[in-house]
């Protein structure tokens, strides 16, 4: 009775080291990467081992993460309850399940997809679980601007295993997520920011304000509004992309136009909210825009 209650416990521990709800939505952005890689439906073999490879080194990657910010999770309510943070996964456990994982996925892309992708989902591996995780995060509040472009890769992650090129469409792509990220991350920490106060970690709103941070947030939220028009000002989008991206981008300057000028916790909250639901519409409006004009 004790292994069949032991085990499932286990199991649902170390999945919870990948961050499961973030790799989705990086897998999300890569999956539509592969459909825009090609006027024509990606060929499906293709299509699941990439997803499958760069599934695997994303989670990963979450799992070094997990294991270098394990004291600062255990002092921030938002991420108490990870395993690694209660404990319940030792140091040599996670390291082996990083190093199983992200070795099948790097197998999987290099003799399954391509070198190309393995290479690159390797360098994004590198640049979020360490560049970012390990130097730049303790050290910066601009951590989030600068490290970001590590969990902005997925888009050139899926063109590249399906195309085995990197063209400046998928860079557009990249460059959107890139831009998307700060408002994105800024409005966590700011309804967040007593948790990161705990956490020791030079957030934007502990060390420069949180009239600083909310100025930020409404400035890169019209930069990311410009941004998004990339995609038909180069021809790679058309009509209905274009007014998807207006209005969902109306939508998100307004969330963000109120973060600040009238703050408040709860409006930060929808506002981080809003943002993903706003990014995964966005690729969506993308991806039928492509197949409508092919």
């Amino acid at each position: 009775m004790t292994t069949l209650t032991v085990q499932p416990n286990r199991i649902a521990q170390y999945w919870a080291l990948t961050k499961p709800r973030v790799t989705q939505l990086a897998v999300f952005c890569a999956v539509i990467g592969m459909f825009l890689a090609t006027p024509e439906l990606p060929d499906w073999r293709l299509l699941i081992s990439a997803t499958v490879g760069i599934w695997l080194l994303a989670g990963a990657a979450f799992a070094v993460n997990c294991l270098v910010e394990r004291e600062i999770d255990s002092r921030m309510a938002r991420t108490a309850r990870r395993p690694m943070a209660r404990g319940e996964i030792t140091v040599p456990q996670t390291l082996a399940f990083s190093g199983v994982i992200g070795g099948a996925g790097m197998w999987v892309l290099y003799n399954l997809v391509n070198p190309l992708t393995m290479w690159l989902t390797f360098a994004t591996f590198v640049g979020y679980a360490v560049i970012y995780t390990i130097i730049l995060k303790p050290a910066t509040p601009q951590n989030i601007v600068i490290g970001g472009l590590s969990g902005a890769m997925p888009p050139a992650l899926g063109w590249a295993a399906i195309a085995n090129d990197v063209p400046m469409q998928a860079w557009i792509l990249v460059l959107i997520i890139f831009v998307w990220t700060p408002p994105h991350f800024w409005a966590l920490a700011l309804y967040r920011r007593d948790d990161y106060a705990k956490s020791g970690l030079p957030m934007l709103p502990i060390t420069h304000g949180m009239e600083f941070t909310r100025f930020h947030v409404w400035l890169y939220t019209i930069i990311l509004f410009a941004t998004t028009m990339l995609p038909f000002a180069v021809r790679m989008s058309g009509l209905i992309y274009l007014v998807s991206a207006v209005i969902l981008g109306a939508i998100f300057l307004w969330y963000a136009w109120r973060i600040y000028r009238h703050y408040n916790d709860l409006i930060a909250r929808k506002t981080f909210t809003y943002s993903i639901v706003y990014l995964s519409l966005l690729f969506v409006a993308l991806l039928i825009d492509h197949y409508l004009r092919f």
